[in-house]
């Protein structure tokens, strides 16, 4: 049974991700038990309301999907054409759900904050940070959070690699695209024109063999953490596009992974250095490396694939319950205090 809550959920827009964002979307139809309200981004960055008992992935590739209303977004939020003027779309708050370019990056919550609409989501710092891989091992340092040695190379420098294999990733890309293993000098330059292809900055990482991945999310509700199971992918050299997404709209709770008690409280030591105050208002999943019984930060998804909902016990209470509990936007007085004294000393009050 649906409860009365009202959640849009904001997807698709100009993104590498744009196809996985859709799959998230419907994905939440199966999972929520609040009322949904379906607002498609597409290419051209122009907003659709979706009939939320009609979505289907079809709607969006065949441009379907332009037969539906057209909003505009301002100060009164989300409005759509009548014949009287415009009506405001009703909901309680948003989900954020733009997987990469525009959702985790900044750009939307940048949006949502200028017109004061509440969200569930990474706010600016915490998008600008997780979206950018050189920034996030940076911020895992000064959080006491241990991250793989790296190199960072743009286009135009000269690119040396001595020791193989190594892994090869664009800066600002999630979903593993792009990534590729590169185990000799004659596959290197393959994965670099790849790379490149979808950014201008790469990190180089040491291919470790036997190095185990975990997974974890959560948020934070009242000062209290709310933490999902840990789960350990199944995967070959890594987890690749096709293996993270051909199953991307899975529901499924899955078994916690079977590890000792003190490296699960290390993972979750880590999770919780991470997220801090930073990522207040988002639900994020970090993915850890562990070897040798040490934690190393992987990488930070702000806007996990499908919200990580198999990972959780009772999602739909934490997403109910984070939606009550986002940052408060603080309201700034201005007065023209300033401006006035400066007039009336002029003598031009």
């Amino acid at each position: 049974m649906k409860n009365n809550k009202k959640i849009a959920i904001v997807f698709g827009s100009q993104s590498f991700e744009h196809e996985i964002s859709i799959v998230s979307a419907i994905t939440m139809k199966k999972v929520l038990k609040c009322e949904i309200i379906y607002i498609f981004i597409d290419k051209y960055r122009e907003f659709y309301l979706i009939p939320t008992d009609i979505i289907k992935s079809n709607l969006f590739s065949s441009g379907e999907y332009k037969k539906f209303d057209k909003l505009e977004l301002n100060h009164k939020g989300f409005t759509r054409k009548k014949l009287f003027g415009r009506e405001k779309i009703k909901f309680d708050t948003v989900l954020n759900l733009v997987h990469g370019g525009d959702g985790e990056d900044g750009v939307l919550a940048g949006l949502f904050k200028f017109y004061n609409i509440p969200f569930i989501g990474p706010r600016i710092e915490a998008s600008v940070v997780s979206c950018n891989k050189y920034l996030t091992k940076s911020y895992a340092h000064s959080c006491g959070v241990k991250s793989i040695g790296f190199q960072y190379f743009t286009k135009n420098e000269i690119i040396t690699v001595e020791k193989f294999p190594v892994i090869i990733k664009p800066v600002r890309l999630g979903s593993s695209i792009g990534v590729s293993v590169v185990n000799n000098k004659e596959e290197l330059d393959y994965a670099l024109d790849v790379a490149f292809e979808f950014d201008n900055e790469i990190i180089i990482e040491p291919f470790c063999a036997g190095i185990k991945e975990y997974n974890l999310a959560g948020t934070k509700i009242e000062n209290e953490y709310q933490l999902s199971i840990i789960e350990e992918p199944q995967k070959e050299q890594f987890l690749d596009f096709d293996k993270k997404y051909l199953d991307f709209n899975r529901t499924q709770s899955i078994l916690s992974a079977e590890i000792e008690t003190q490296l699960e409280e290390k993972i979750k030591e880590s999770f919780k250095k991470i997220y801090n105050t930073f990522f207040e208002g988002s639900l994020i999943r970090c993915d850890f490396f562990v070897l040798d019984n040490e934690v190393y930060l992987n990488e930070i998804n702000p806007i996990p694939g499908s919200m990580s909902n198999y990972l959780f016990e009772e999602f739909n209470t934490v997403i109910e319950s984070l939606s009550l509990n986002l940052p408060k936007h603080k309201q700034i007085n201005i007065n023209y205090e300033y401006v006035n004294k400066i007039q009336s000393a002029k003598g031009k009050a």
